[in-house]
């Protein structure tokens, strides 16, 4: 019975890691984009995604440090928060940066 307990110990870490990696990875996108583009895109301001990734982030390192072998809510909010970044506003904000004054549809020319 203790190996089952083991074996979902470091199944919930290598979980919690890699959605540890996937808010570092939205975080991160969220840095490098301009702020007029989420204003372009009709998304909330940089600030406010900046806050929200950063949160999540600082929240999954933390899951992954306690290591308590569990998700709980605020490691589910904070996965929901970085994955509604990846899916909704990265692609809309892509689209409005990087179209400048002679630009195709398939990059500068």
């Amino acid at each position: 019975m203790l190996l089952v307990f083991e074996i979902q110990r470091y199944l919930y870490l290598v979980l919690g890691l890699v959605a540890l990696g996937i808010e570092v990875w939205a975080l991160a996108d969220c840095v490098r984009r301009p702020g007029t583009s989420f204003e372009a895109a009709f998304k909330r301001t940089k600030g406010f995604w900046l806050a929200l990734t950063a949160g999540s982030v600082v929240v999954g390192l933390l899951s992954v440090l306690a290591s308590r072998g569990g998700f709980n809510l605020f490691q589910l909010i904070a996965i929901i928060a970085a994955c509604v970044y990846l899916a909704d506003v990265k692609p809309a904000v892509s689209q409005t940066s990087g179209r400048g004054g002679n630009s195709g549809p398939y990059g500068p020319w």
